[in-house]
């Protein structure tokens, strides 16, 4: 049934062996769901046979797929292509210093960076690049809603993280689509909404270096006195990280506690509560890189669409 179908009209001849293969059976699935996880298990059953030792996490830039809206990488772990089962995402807004047109930039830091460094990190991972301004929600919501179309995610487990300006957008996104977000994390931001009463609905936790001179923390202060002061600060926390700077703040991005954190939140949680048992104080920006997993590949980029 397949003499028509030759791999080389599906998959660019300049993809590598693995990810010929990777896309191939991606390729069959579409056609014979009923056998996805047979020919996926004995895809790696032949690989491993063979004493391969290759990576399964892939890279891809989305560009002007969205009218109007960023452009952005996609992540996939390396779990994803085993079982193409719900996954859930991150969704990473970077601060002003990697503002542009140039995608590339935005894996200077944050979780790119970090799973590049050795983090694994078990989610669809999106990367937005803002090409200048303030973060806006509504375009953020877009290019979840993309996803959603075009990748195995889980709607219920989508987390947003961001620093700086970033820290901004993730208080604006989670204010403003607080039934998308099932927890959120602002590293030295603050926020631009007038109305933050959907700010109260989502697991936040707020957190600011004393000595940040970049962005002042009486931004971070005033999102929490307000919620404070409208009774909506109960899925709120927050921790002023003493003589810690700007910059510092960054090594969130690379803990094992961040992820942990994000990960125990679901919109499918009884009322939402927010998690108070996992700690982050200024003690553990110095260990941020010490339980990396050393000599780990880096994803491979593709850029082929036929990788959905």
């Amino acid at each position: 049934m397949f003499h028509n179908v030759h791999l080389n009209d599906v998959i660019p001849i300049t993809e590598s062996a693995l990810t010929k293969s990777i896309y191939c059976f991606h390729y069959m699935n579409k056609m014979l769901r009923s056998c996805r996880r047979s020919f996926l298990s004995l895809f790696l059953i032949l690989f491993a046979s063979q004493g391969v030792h290759a990576q399964y996490d892939f890279l891809r830039p989305v560009k002007d797929s969205i009218p109007g809206g960023y452009n952005f990488w996609v992540y996939t772990p390396t779990d994803y292509y085993y079982s193409l089962e719900n996954t859930p995402v991150i969704i990473f807004l970077h601060g002003q210093s990697l503002c542009g047109r140039n995608l590339n930039k935005v894996k200077r830091y944050g979780p790119l960076d970090a799973i590049v460094k050795g983090r694994q990190i078990e989610a669809l991972v999106l990367v937005p690049q803002n090409p200048g301004g303030a973060w806006d929600p509504d375009k953020i919501s877009l290019m979840l809603d993309w996803t959603k179309k075009h990748y195995a995610m889980d709607s219920t487990r989508v987390y947003v993280i961001g620093m700086s300006l970033g820290g901004y957008g993730t208080i604006d996104f989670a204010g403003t689509y607080p039934e998308k977000v099932a927890a959120a994390m602002a590293l030295c931001g603050g926020c631009t909404l007038k109305d933050m009463n959907g700010l109260g609905k989502v697991p936040l936790w707020i957190m600011h270096g004393t000595a940040d001179r970049a962005v002042p923390i009486k931004q971070s202060k005033i999102v929490v006195e307000r919620l404070q002061e409208n009774d909506e600060d109960q899925r709120l926390r927050y921790d002023w990280l003493q003589g810690a700077s700007h910059g510092a703040l960054a090594r969130v991005l690379y803990m094992t506690k961040t992820y942990e954190w994000l990960f125990s939140h679901s919109l499918l949680d009884d009322g939402r509560p927010v998690n108070r048992e996992i700690d982050i104080d200024k003690s553990d920006l110095s260990k941020a890189y010490n339980d990396m997993i050393s000599g780990a590949p880096d994803p491979e980029v593709v850029y082929d669409k036929t990788i959905y």
